[in-house]
């Protein structure tokens, strides 16, 4: 029931890939951005800041405009081009610590409105906004949303038997990432594939919820102004990379407390007590292993904490995922974090090596508290998003990070 479709990318002049393509605009610090685009003229980063040495910074449609204009120029210049054949592009991404090969095609918003391609965090109202002004100025898409599937041996051979053509990009890029890609215009194999995920019953969206409904926004719009409007029309879709669940990998998110809303260490230990069984492990980082677990570093110890099943309900999905047991029991009654999203006192991080890190933050006085638990399951994202509900902010921290500027999607 989900619909895949070929498209004509634009995409980098063969050779030109590793200088094009970037990590996605906002995980560079101001000062790695400038010096990035210094030194590359090619970067993809000077389409999206298009006013970068220019001496221009308009806002708003005239900032797009630009953006709009830059990336003509790059086309008319050849260092972009466009692809003359629909296609859907095999992508892979490889590093030390695994690989990732998926399918670059174009997802319907008509299946994002009818919840075939489901959801499992909510969206900002305003950056939906926002983004869909810009998508309407660009006309494209230039970094996809990353979406998984059920692992199926059907794709999973065609993965297979096409990845071992001759690629059309083969580069590995600074932070030791190789990329390779694969236009795949076969008709015989694009129907097939069509089949295929039209078989899927739903596809979720891993990561890129603003970019997809921000997509679907837009589709929207320009449908209403459209009095020939036939489904068919390319703002109808927008770009995703498909993954089988298998491939994806989901790291666990921390949360940091500047303080502990007016409590002593001692009561703070004392409230927590009514929801959890409490170890102290010593100062040596210890961390959970199993599920409604977690682990607390407080003052520089670190704590085991066991949630005590009988003081919880389990009555769904939602209610049974850590980092909404956690809001729930503990940062919201005791630390009183209300806004996950915006409450200054609460910072994230992510990745699987950070205990020491938070100790030594709260150590210097950084911070009064930290948390740490398990990493979120593809089974509960699912769950979540089969259910229509959503998880805390920042309860998920999924990779593979796709680039930008690799293949474009124009509408």
């Amino acid at each position: 029931m989900a619909i895949i479709r070929p498209f004509k990318a634009v995409r980098p002049a063969r050779g030109q890939a590793r200088q094009v393509s970037t990590l996605s605009y906002e995980t560079y610090s101001t000062g790695a951005r400038q010096r990035l685009m210094d030194a590359n003229p090619r970067s993809f980063l000077h389409i999206i800041n298009a006013g970068y040495g220019q001496g221009k910074k308009p806002a708003g449609t005239g900032r797009f405009q630009m953006v709009r204009g830059r990336f003509e120029a790059f086309l008319s210049q050849g260092i972009l081009i466009r692809d003359q054949q629909p296609c859907i592009y095999l992508y892979e991404q490889r590093h030390e610590t695994g690989k990732y090969l998926g399918f670059l095609c174009a997802t319907s918003t008509e299946d994002y409105r009818t919840n075939i391609i489901r959801r499992h965090e909510d969206t900002l109202e305003k950056r939906e906004r926002l983004f869909s002004r810009y998508l309407s100025a660009v006309r494209f898409n230039a970094e996809p949303v990353l979406m998984m599937y059920p692992d199926r041996s059907e794709i999973a051979g065609i993965l297979e038997q096409e990845s071992r053509n001759q690629p059309e990009y083969d580069f590995k890029t600074p932070d030791g990432y190789g990329h390779r890609l694969w236009p795949i215009s076969d008709t015989a194999t694009l129907d097939r594939l069509g089949r295929l995920f039209g078989e899927q019953e739903a596809l979720y969206i891993a990561d890129g919820h603003h970019r997809s409904a921000s997509s679907h926004l837009m589709a929207l719009e320009a449908r209403a102004s459209n009095p020939r409007h036939t489904g068919r029309e390319p703002y109808n879709y927008f770009m995703s990379y498909l993954l089988p669940e298998s491939a994806i990998r989901i790291s666990r998110y921390q949360r940091l407390l500047r303080d502990l809303n007016g409590h002593s260490r001692a009561g703070f230990l004392e409230r927590l007590s009514w929801h959890y069984q409490w170890e102290d492990m010593g100062t040596i980082p210890w961390r959970p292993t199993e599920k409604h677990h977690f682990g607390m570093c407080l003052g520089g110890t670190f704590y085991a904490l066991k949630l005590k099943e009988e003081n919880w309900r389990f009555t769904d999905a939602l209610s049974r995922l850590d980092t909404h047991i956690l809001y729930t029991t503990l940062l919201r009654p005791i630390l009183g974090i209300d806004d996950l999203r915006n409450d200054r006192r609460i910072v994230y991080t992510s990745g699987d090596g950070q205990l020491r890190k938070m100790q030594r933050k709260i150590q210097r006085g950084e911070f009064a508290v930290g948390f740490d638990m398990t990493p979120v399951t593809v089974a509960e994202i699912k769950a979540i998003a089969d259910a229509g509900q959503v998880m805390p902010p920042k309860s998920t921290y999924i990779e593979p990070k796709l680039r930008s500027g690799l293949t474009i999607y124009e509408f």
